[in-house]
């Protein structure tokens, strides 16, 4: 046992080559980067893995991650966060953490528990879609990202959303989550 994980050996990231741990999160992961690629017409170098977001609570900070950004046009255009269990806790954080990843909001934020999806638009924190196949394709993406605007993320708006994902996800966190690196 390895903080959280039962660890089952080592697996292949399908994206990057990577050999990493095989847990049963890392199985959803990479369940999920294939279906990206496969089913939604994703290239490897639209989807960037495992991505350190640095948040801060006054002078807490930690380091959390977002399991994918997907960039297209140079913009990240999507941000996917896998947790287990249910998904409507995952909301918030996941809405804040797409305010955090570039100086501008990410348009479309999805959040899944390996089992189900919810598609949120990121300028309004609006759930758009529910399931799988509702999750923009390459082309759909490509298209809804020539039609939006990338709003400035404020300092202030940038300082609270940093907040909020310091408090859903590093808060009262194990000392044996190894998910989370404390600072």
């Amino acid at each position: 046992m390895n903080g959280h994980h039962l660890i089952l050996g080592e697996i292949e990231d399908i994206i990057t080559g990577v050999i990493l741990p095989d847990t049963h999160d890392e199985r959803y992961r990479q369940n999920l980067a294939r279906f990206f690629l496969e089913k939604k017409g994703y290239l490897p170098d639209d989807i960037i893995p495992r991505v350190d977001l640095a948040v801060a609570a006054g002078d807490r900070k930690a380091i959390v991650k977002v399991d994918f950004l997907i960039t297209l046009s140079e913009k990240i255009c999507m941000i996917i966060r896998y947790g287990p269990g249910s998904i409507v806790t995952r909301r918030r954080p996941s809405l804040a953490a797409s305010r955090l990843v570039a100086t501008y909001q990410v348009p479309v934020v999805v959040v899944t528990n390996g089992e189900d999806v919810e598609v949120i638009d990121g300028s309004s924190g609006t759930v758009t879609s529910i399931g799988f196949e509702s999750i923009p394709s390459r082309k759909a993406l490509i298209k809804l990202a020539e039609n939006r605007h990338f709003e400035k993320i404020s300092k202030n708006k940038a300082e609270m959303e940093s907040r909020i994902v310091y408090i859903f996800e590093v808060d009262g966190v194990c000392d044996c989550d190894d998910s989370v690196c404390m600072l």
